[in-house]
Parts: C-alpha cells; sequence; structure tokens
C-alpha cells in the first residue's frame, strides 16, 4: 500500500499537465478490452478461455498505464475507506439483488465450478479496479469539468475546454455534482445487460456517494468487489443464478 501511495505522490505533478483527450487512451483501453473479449469470444471459444483471456490481458494494460491514472488514494486514511468500501459493498448486494427480483431469470442454468471461480476470480479483482477507474476516476471527473464549463458564458466549447485544457487530476477528491454523476451512471448502467439496468443506475448512484464521501477510488474498488465476491457466493450457494 505505501508503495502505491509512494507512485502516486512521485507522478501526480506529471500527471496534472497532461490534458483529458490524452488520458482518455489509458482508462479507457482496459476497460474496452474486456468488453470485447467478452463480446467478440462469446460462442467462439469456450468460456473458460474466455476469462483467461481477461485475467491475462487486462491487468497487464492496467500495469501499462497506472503511470497515467490519478491516485486512488485520497486525503482520508485507506484503512477507514476500505471499511467504508465493505459496508457499501454489502449494502451494494442488498441493493442490487431488490432491484433485480423483477427482472431475474429463474431458468438461469448454474456455472460449473470451473467457469464460477474464474469469473468469481474476474469480478471481485480485475473488474473493480479497472471499471472505477474509467467510471469514476474518468468519466465523472471529466463530466464534472464539462459541468462546470458549460456554466462559464465565456467559454465558447465547453466540450473542447474540458478535453484540451483540462485534467481530471486538477479535480479535487470528492467533487461532483448532479449533471456528473448522471452522465456516469449512464456511462455505467451502458456496460450491463438489459435486465440489469435498475440494479445498475442504483448501485452506480451508490457508489458516487460514497466517492462523495470517502473521496478517493480506493473505497469505491473495495466496495465495488466485495459487492461482485458476496453476490457470487450468495448465487452459489442459494443456486439463483439469475441474479449474476
Amino acid at each position: 500500500m505505501r508503495a502505491v501511495i509512494a507512485l502516486n505522490k512521485r507522478t501526480d505533478r506529471e500527471l496534472k499537465i497532461i490534458p483529458n483527450r490524452d488520458l482518455l487512451l489509458p482508462y479507457a483501453v482496459p476497460y474496452f478490452a474486456y468488453v470485447g473479449i467478452a463480446s467478440l469470444s462469446q460462442g467462439r471459444i469456450p468460456i473458460e478461455i474466455n476469462y483467461i483471456l481477461k485475467i491475462i490481458i487486462v491487468p497487464f494494460l492496467l500495469y501499462w498505464a497506472w503511470k497515467w491514472y490519478a491516485p486512488i488514494t485520497g486525503p482520508k486514511k485507506p484503512i477507514g475507506s476500505v471499511l467504508y468500501g465493505i459496508v457499501f459493498g454489502i449494502a451494494g448486494l442488498v441493493i442490487w439483488c431488490l432491484c433485480m427480483v423483477p427482472f431475474m431469470d429463474s431458468s438461469s442454468e448454474p456455472w460449473t465450478r470451473t467457469e464460477f471461480f474464474l469469473k468469481l476470480f474476474t469480478a471481485s479483482l480485475i473488474v473493480p479496479v479497472f471499471e472505477e477507474l474509467f467510471i469514476r476516476g474518468y468519466i465523472l471527473r471529466a463530466a464534472f469539468q464539462w459541468d462546470v464549463n458549460r456554466q462559464n458564458n465565456k467559454i465558447a466549447s465547453p466540450l473542447n475546454e474540458t478535453l484540451d485544457h483540462n485534467s481530471i487530476n486538477e479535480v479535487k477528491p470528492g467533487a461532483w455534482s448532479l449533471m456528473a454523476i448522471g452522465i456516469s451512471t449512464i456511462a455505467f448502467t451502458a456496460g450491463h445487460m438489459p435486465v440489469q439496468w435498475l440494479a445498475a443506475v442504483a448501485y452506480s448512484i451508490l457508489i458516487s456517494i460514497l466517492w462523495i464521501m470517502r473521496k478517493d477510488l480506493l473505497s469505491c474498488m473495495v466496495a465495488h468487489g466485495t459487492t461482485n465476491l458476496t453476490l457470487a457466493l450468495y448465487v452459489y450457494l442459494t443456486g439463483q443464478w439469475g441474479f449474476w
């Protein structure tokens, strides 16, 4: 943990001068690589190979892009963020299940043990990192800057100002606006299946509240991982595969 914090502090000054247009690629590539593997490989290769590719490729891309990321820690103690993340993650499990009940497919077939543990590993340890970096780390903060710029009548093109002259690394941790939460929630929801949209909207708002409270991405990642882990265990123990 100390090494990660030290790395973030060393690179923070350098990152501040990088405009959002240049930061989009490192933030987005791991996310779309995961989505691409999931969609292009579906039905063409065994699901086990699908997840093995995700486990190999996505962490490699995160490692490559890590030097461009803003610090995942904030002004508050990391241990507090971990604890808050666990609590919010369990709350997220409840919210997700309640929102999914009307749309759940009770006929969903169970995964094999190998498929289950590969998905469990990916959903608990990899997905929370790249998804929170992209959704809360980039989109929410860039949307916040755009929202501020569009209210400034002196700026001719708020979008160009945001992309070419602003950097998300200049955004104060925990900064937010209703527009920023709305845009990031739409982006988060778009990455889920239609039957999950209600749950995804509610869950994204919950994690946005955590971002505002803790002012860091660490708590969001822990919460996201906790929800996915507990959801997987709940599904495995109850046989309610439609939730996952």
